[in-house]
């Protein structure tokens, strides 16, 4: 889930190194290669410890190369895609699967243990040309201290955020060029329908909404309930970022507080799931076949949600006690058939950016 990977210069997570880390090498050009490369956005991380098994049992080095948010990282990947930089690209949701497909980014292959994804996140079942990796929800975070501190309850859901008691207090990002904050739109959408969405962004601006460029900025810089906020002095108390975040400020928190200091509005949620696919023209299918596997195995399924905040999607992977306790999945988050997002997704893009950015 794009950026959850929680920067380490402003909560001090200590991300692992992974294997030579950077672009592809020429060695993953020939044939028989023992290097896989791995092209993500910026959110990948890993245990050192379960890479390395991976890499001891398959007989691969595994390089990653990573490519900024996730919507930058999926245009590039498409405008590469006949040269491409890696073998495997993770990190393509729900709001963005439809441009990559139909840009011929991924070929065909079925992972093994792919007969173990929960049905709801199956997608594009008669070409296996993408495989389902995690799921997570965007949704509007809040500063705990600074509503207390103004004796104001935060929001809970979108109708709250264009009142005017929350003037001037969330910060989103870019819909054309970040996840989350597309995912943010899309879940706009999902709420008001196709004649009431542009109405509630015209609310939403008059309210003050402030739009980055990413989560990044947003979160770390603009947010004031993030560790990173918090040296920066940022002013916004509401920020979009994933229902995951909260519990990521308890685990890295030194020393760690009792409880979350921020919080999720549950009436904000849009669900998004994230992908992995084998690229087309990928130097080493084999290597990049034996990746997907590994993705869906319990070992990589387990490790990953206190590594990149996002859930398992395949059955049987436990959820760590710390989502169930600081951040659970929301009850009743938006959704969008992802038809739906193909036909509508670069027209409301483009009426989004003239009617917010302009």
């Amino acid at each position: 889930m794009n950026n959850k990977k929680f920067c380490a210069v402003v909560v001090g997570l200590g991300l692992v190194t992974l294997s030579a880390c950077g672009s592809s090498s020429d060695d993953s050009k020939s044939s028989g290669s023992k290097t896989v490369t791995l092209v993500s956005h910026d959110s990948w991380a890993v245990s050192k410890s379960v890479l390395a098994d991976f890499e001891k049992k398959s007989g691969y080095q595994v390089k990653v190369l990573e490519d900024g948010d996730a919507g930058q990282a999926v245009n590039k990947a498409i405008l590469t895609k006949d040269n491409p930089q890696g073998d495997v690209f993770f990190g393509v949701d729900n709001t963005l699967l439809s441009r990559a497909l139909d840009n011929g980014l991924f070929q065909s292959y079925e992972a093994k243990g792919a007969d173990r994804i929960k049905a709801e996140y199956r997608v594009d079942q008669d070409k296996h040309r993408v495989t389902p990796i995690d799921s997570g929800d965007i949704c509007v975070n809040y500063d705990k201290a600074w509503f207390a501190e103004h004796k104001l309850q935060p929001p809970t859901s979108y109708d709250d955020l264009v009142k005017p008691a929350y003037k001037n207090l969330l910060v989103t990002e870019n819909a054309s060029i970040s996840s989350p904050g597309l995912g943010f739109l899309l879940g706009s959408a999902a709420k008001y329908g196709d004649d009431g969405w542009q109405g509630y962004w015209k609310k939403l601006k008059a309210n003050g909404v402030k739009v980055v460029d990413g989560w990044e900025q947003a979160y770390n810089e603009e947010f004031s309930g993030s560790a990173g906020g918090k040296k920066a002095k940022a002013d916004r108390p509401l920020v979009v970022s994933y229902a995951s975040s909260p519990p990521a400020e308890v685990i890295y928190a030194d020393p760690k507080p009792k409880t979350a200091p921020t919080g999720v509005a549950q009436g904000t949620c849009f669900r998004q799931i994230e992908y992995a696919g084998l690229l087309s023209n990928a130097k080493n299918t084999k290597g990049g076949k034996a990746f997907l596997d590994f993705l869906l195995t319990k070992e990589f399924q387990q490790d990953m949600p206190l590594n990149m905040f996002v859930y398992p999607v395949v059955d049987g992977a436990p959820v760590p006690a710390e989502f169930t306790e600081y951040g659970p999945q929301a009850k009743d988050p938006e959704t969008m058939d992802p038809e739906k997002i193909a036909d509508n997704r670069d027209d409301w893009v483009k009426s989004w950016t003239s009617l917010v950015l302009k």
